[in-house]
């Protein structure tokens, strides 16, 4: 994945670095056999993906691939000579 800019934009750290402080919370919480603050700690992962979608909604996303760039990627792919591996 590290070719690839998978995630690597402020919205995918931001709801995921939400979405652990939830975790954490629940599991806390869990751990301290309290309902209310497990359920807390529930909002605040949901919270993290709702934060997390709009911001990619106002543009911190990754943009979307064009048809243009998609077809040019293919006929990249389809160019490059395949290699063979050769087993002794």
């Amino acid at each position: 994945m590290a070719g690839s800019s998978h995630g690597h934009t402020p919205a995918a750290w931001t709801g995921v670095t939400i979405a652990f402080i939830g975790f954490c919370i629940s599991g806390a919480f869990t751990v301290l056999a309290s309902p209310f603050g497990f359920w807390a700690g529930i909002v605040v992962i949901l919270l993290g993906g709702v934060v997390g979608m709009a911001m990619k909604a106002a543009g911190l996303g990754m943009a979307k691939e064009s048809d243009e760039m998609r077809r040019a990627r293919e006929e990249a792919g389809r160019a490059q000579p395949h290699s063979q591996v050769q087993v002794r």
